[in-house]
């Protein structure tokens, strides 16, 4: 099978070349390697410019703002029947592109694989990865996943691969809010392959190095700041995503426990004391920007 890495990025050129040198240490050479650049930045188009001896590395140009529209770009470019997604500030095992193909050839029902994205200073372990609870809660855990390779319901986006065939037909979504890392892509892309009956499969053998860097954009989940719009926007991307997933007594589950309880992260009615008590008026702000983001 022909495997295409597809790399967005986006004015992180340090990141980025560290990420392709690791991407041409694979033990399996990919077919070919597309990088998306957005139109305004040079310095990330001289960086794969400057590689005039890797013939298999190609420029995806974009003109749009958002990982989805670069992402579909990659996938209207494309000749391979496997697509390996990273993200720039991530350094993928040597292995890393092999393990995936190895599953994906192996399991004809299996339509994504996936692994674990190494961060430093992170040493806790969980069983539990990539799973979204029957009310619609979701738990990831992906970068400190151990155990065997399992399935799951979703994947994250630093660490996976996609049969082209299966994600072609579904595509990234284009209705997701977010002017860069458009959070919560990959629940809105694996939900809709779950519920065409393809499996997902989380192995934490197959691993990234993801040295998580901050983000020219507004939307910096994890990354140690809050900020209203984009936190508004990661919560309207989950909700479009659960809403389109979960059908009847399921999708009253979520809207229930949504409004009443959340998490400490998109905050419900009951964590709003616990929030407020921890951040102050952020808390408060984090409140309010999840139930405009729940209303849509």
């Amino acid at each position: 099978m022909r495997t295409t890495v597809v790399v967005p990025t986006f004015r992180r050129t340090a990141k980025l070349t560290r990420c392709l040198a690791a991407i041409r240490a694979q033990t399996m050479a990919p077919s070919e390697v597309l990088v998306t650049v957005r139109d305004t930045d040079t310095a990330s188009r001289n960086v794969v410019g400057a590689h005039t001896d890797w013939p298999a590395l190609r420029e995806v140009p974009v003109s749009r703002a958002g990982v989805v529209a670069a992402m579909n770009a990659a996938l209207d470019a494309t000749t391979g029947d496997i697509v390996a997604l990273t993200d720039d500030d991530a350094e993928p095992a040597p292995d890393w592109l092999e393990r995936m193909a190895h599953v994906l050839e192996a399991h004809a029902d299996v339509a994504g694989v996936g692994g674990k994205d190494i961060q430093s200073g992170v040493s806790a372990e969980r069983a539990d990865v990539g799973r979204v609870q029957w009310f619609g809660r979701v738990i990831g855990n992906h970068h400190i996943g151990v155990g065997p390779a399992r399935d799951v319901d979703v994947l994250k986006g630093v660490c996976c691969a996609f049969r082209t065939e299966a994600i072609r037909t579904i595509r990234f979504d284009e209705r997701l809010r977010g002017q860069g890392a458009q959070v919560h892509w990959e629940l809105a892309l694996c939900l809709a392959l779950r519920r065409a009956g393809w499996r997902l499969v989380y192995d934490p053998a197959i691993q990234v190095t993801h040295h998580v860097a901050p983000r020219h954009d507004a939307d910096q989940l994890h990354r140690g700041r809050f900020d209203s719009a984009p936190h508004e926007d990661a919560v309207f991307n989950e909700t479009l995503a659960m809403r389109e997933h979960l059908r009847g007594l399921r999708r009253l589950a979520f809207e229930s426990w949504s409004l009443l309880v959340g998490t400490a992260e998109s905050p419900g009615i009951a964590q709003l004391p616990r929030v407020v008590l921890s951040e102050g008026s952020q808390g408060w702000q984090r409140f309010l920007a999840t139930r405009r983001a729940r209303r849509g």
